[in-house]
């Protein structure tokens, strides 16, 4: 899944082809033209049909917001892509179970640019849809600096005349912006998850993707703030990859039982998409899934197989780091 930066000749041959484009879309007619504006939406990805709902919604809600500017949508996972790749011998199969072109025909970052430039727009922000500025974000802020780092010998010969990049869904790294700020408003969003628990007198367990080469502290600090928001229902973030795992998220379980007698949990995954990891790792019936071990210790589990972007209040998160990015940038949007 780690994007590979090494391929510095395919870049190379996508600007050869991306500048001439420009010169004769753009200059061919000795005209100045008002450079056009699109946003790339960047997505981890999902190989699960039903994952693809999610990604659906926060489309919708920025084609809500911006009238009149494309979204495009592109997923960051190289093995991702490569699974609908595969899938395109298949593509009426696919299409007839609802998934859209774009999903079937999903392209990576350096060709959606390619696309819009042939169309003429040359004001691009790229919104991720990740939940922090991790492993993903990390790789696909590189590819939009290499994007922005073309150079030509005239000014107006460059493919691009603004670039902008916005920040991940609990916010990024760095002083610019207050990221426990941006993490506040997520977790506003998830009041009905705290409302389904606190109705079942569960606690919350979330299932997060974490990464085991990142350091996982977020999730903690989102963990705190839950608590603290919601001091009623007690809440746990735990994460695939990394720490804290389902071990961890066992041990804080048992901690509380012996206070409250909680015996119920609603299972949740504190994920973009409900993909994958949801159906497998999370609400599989494997042994070593969360349910499993989770039912293994007497709790009644709940699972809810619905990502974050399904929930409309969190899906809109992405349309205010879309104006922020955009604002920063000198971007006009509707």
């Amino acid at each position: 899944m780690h994007s590979n930066f090494s391929s510095k000749i395919f870049i190379s041959a996508i600007i050869c082809i991306m500048v001439p484009s420009l010169v004769l879309a753009a200059h061919g007619d000795g005209s100045k033209k008002e450079d056009k504006t699109a946003i790339i939406l960047a997505s981890f990805g999902t190989t699960v049909p039903s994952g693809v709902e999610s990604i659906l919604n926060i489309q919708k809600k920025i084609q809500e917001a911006y009238p009149g500017v494309p979204v495009k949508i592109t997923f960051t996972s190289n093995i991702i892509r490569s699974v609908w790749k595969e899938r395109q011998a298949e593509a009426k199969k696919w299409l007839a179970e609802g998934v859209p072109e774009e999903v079937l025909y999903v392209k990576n970052i350096i060709y959606t640019f390619g696309e819009l430039l042939e169309d003429g727009y040359r004001n691009i922000i790229v919104q991720p849809t990740h939940i922090f500025f991790m492993e993903q974000s990390h790789d696909l802020a590189r590819y939009v600096d290499a994007m922005r780092s073309i150079r030509t010998m005239k000014d107006k010969w460059k493919p691009f005349a603004k670039i902008a990049l916005g920040r991940p869904a609990l916010g990024t790294v760095g002083p610019r912006y207050d990221y426990t700020k941006d993490m506040g408003k997520a977790l506003e969003t998830l009041a009905d998850d705290v409302e389904l628990a606190r109705k079942e007198k569960a606690a919350l367990v979330y299932m997060g993707h974490g990464n085991e080469h990142w350091p996982s502290g977020i999730y903690a600090e989102a963990q705190k703030m839950m608590q603290e928001r919601y001091p009623d229902v007690k809440t746990y973030i735990g994460v695939v990859e990394g720490y804290p795992g389902i071990d961890e998220v066992v041990d804080a379980l048992a901690e509380a039982k012996s206070k409250s007698k909680t015996r119920k949990v609603v299972l949740k995954p504190f994920m973009i998409v409900a993909g994958d990891h949801a159906l497998n790792d999370m609400a599989g019936d494997d042994e070593e899934s969360w349910k499993s071990v989770l039912s293994a210790k007497k709790y009644q589990v709940l699972p809810v197989l619905k990502g974050l972007g399904s929930n409309d209040a969190f899906a809109r998160i992405f349309v205010r780091h879309i104006r922020d990015a955009a604002k920063e940038a000198g971007i006009a949007l509707p």
